[in-house]
């Protein structure tokens, strides 16, 4: 075997990933697509392929069909009710360092705030089952803290997602504690220049690598300041296996991908509608176009006259009848059928308290791992700056998911049944807290002087003490005395 065959085996067996990574990337890069869409989805070919269907035919028919892109979507979903209300942050010894505020406003010295950093960590967790953060500070000629506070030398993250992370392991150290003691990802990709950083504890390697020329163009080693690799693995679901996670998408984006080729079965049908096929000896001179002519030799035999296969399109009604039953299978699978309709459902009560529960249970737990994802940085930030993190991170642990609308028409309903003044009070006060919310409400000073209204009508009168009650009996027409 030649030097330069071993090289390039060497090369390729060092910018590979471990056995797992190798089982894993294929499926994760087409959940990566499923999740990106556009022209990534459509490189991926994922459209079945006809028999006997040529390439230019097979590209063609990849250039017009639209994708339905549901995995986005419920992502998109998610990440709007995990991030409707910030997350509360103590910072305990931290509270008075420069560098925090810092760190807040640019987490990752490309101008991401850390509430923008996690929820771009929260989103690829959930296209891939977990991803990676790592955080790293430079080493630097600094020698005390205002050095570092002048050259602006601090502790900043990187998101590392499956795709790029090659290897990582895990050792049990004696008290029982997974500690990560090796990972390796690819940092830069440059044509066909790869930047591969390896950490341990001890180290960090940075190798540069041209897989054009199978050749290796720089080694670097610097010391591992921390002694421990600040890396840690952010799971959307834990799965059996350490260091990977459980996708949202990993049967949405198989659904999807069902769609999409409906979608090209609806293109197919349309288009032969509008230009059937026309069966005609080689012999038959056929115009194209509207009004074409046809010349038929004047010796043909009567049974090879040209004729045109009707296609009838009846299967697009079925397509399109599958087609919505497949986007309502996805929004059972995602919990998010009340809140992804865009038209009204025949939904009853029980079934969407149900749902938003489901809903609110998965959105709970994506928090809690977000939580203690957070939590485990900001250890690693303490550790930098010689501190030992004693602070709280809380993520939002219910999210209020409720059909207000149909809340407020139940309540309307139920008050014009309800006599009790008491009960109407309250009734009155839970429309108003459910339309404006408890925090606007709280602002309105909602008692008024005791006074009687009556209704002019029938002569009855009533004691009223809130600003809701008597707006709504004066839009009735009943009068007051203060």
């Amino acid at each position: 075997m030649s030097i330069r065959k071993l090289l390039t085996e060497e090369i390729d067996s060092f910018v590979s990933g471990n056995p797992i990574y190798q089982d894993n990337e294929q499926r994760w890069q087409y959940l990566f697509e499923s999740y990106i869409g556009g022209e990534a989805y459509r490189d991926g070919n994922h459209l079945t392929r006809y028999q006997l269907e040529t390439d230019g035919e097979y590209t063609a028919r990849l250039l017009a069909t639209p994708l339905d892109n549901h995995c986005q979507s419920v992502v998109s979903v998610y990440n709007s009710f995990l991030f409707r209300d910030e997350p509360n942050r103590m910072y305990g010894t931290l509270e008075n360092i420069p560098e925090v505020e810092s760190f807040l406003e640019d987490s990752d010295l490309d101008g991401r705030t850390l509430n923008a950093f996690m929820k771009d960590a929260a989103t690829w967790s959930s296209v891939f089952g977990h991803c990676w953060i790592l955080m790293a500070k430079p080493n630097t000629n600094a020698n005390t803290r205002a050095e570092e506070l002048n050259q602006g030398v601090r502790p900043y993250l990187n998101l590392i997602t499956p795709l790029m992370m090659l290897d990582w392991s895990y050792s049990r150290s004696a008290n029982g504690v997974y500690r990560l003691d090796y990972i390796k990802y690819i940092e830069e990709i440059n044509g066909s220049i790869r930047t591969i950083k390896e950490w341990t504890p001890e180290v960090i390697k940075t190798t540069t690598v041209d897989l054009d020329d199978s050749t290796v163009n720089e080694e670097v080693e610097e010391e591992n300041q921390l002694g421990i690799i600040p890396a840690i693995c952010v799971y959307n679901k834990k799965s059996t296996v350490r260091g990977m996670g459980v996708s949202d998408l990993a049967d949405i984006s198989d659904a999807q991908k069902m769609i999409y080729n409906l979608n090209s079965e609806i293109e197919q049908g349309i288009r032969l509608d509008g230009h059937p096929s026309l069966v005609a000896t080689p012999n038959t001179n056929i115009g194209s176009g509207a009004g074409a002519v046809i010349h038929m030799s004047e010796d043909l035999d009567p049974a090879l006259r040209p004729y045109i296969l009707d296609h009838g399109g009846s299967n697009i009604d079925s397509i399109l009848k599958t087609k919505q039953a497949i986007v309502e299978n996805i929004d059972k699978m995602a919990n998010t059928g009340a809140v992804r309709a865009t038209e009204s459902r025949t939904m009853s009560g029980v079934a969407m308290e149900t749902e938003f529960a489901l809903l609110n249970a998965r959105l709970s737990e994506k928090a809690d791992n977000l939580e203690l994802a957070e939590e485990q940085l900001w250890r690693l930030f303490a550790l930098y700056q010689g501190y030992i993190w004693d602070g709280m991170v809380d993520y939002p642990d219910s999210f209020g998911i409720k059909d207000v609308a149909n809340d407020i028409r139940l309540m309307l309903e139920t008050r014009k049944t309800v006599t009790n003044p008491k009960l109407i009070d309250l009734l009155e006060y839970e429309i108003a807290e459910s339309h404006f919310g408890e925090e606007k409400l709280a602002e309105v000073d909602m008692t008024v002087e005791p006074h009687t209204m009556t209704n002019p009508e029938t002569g009855e009168q009533r004691l009223v003490t809130t600003y809701i009650e008597h707006e709504a009996l004066q839009q009735q027409g009943w009068s007051h005395e203060v």
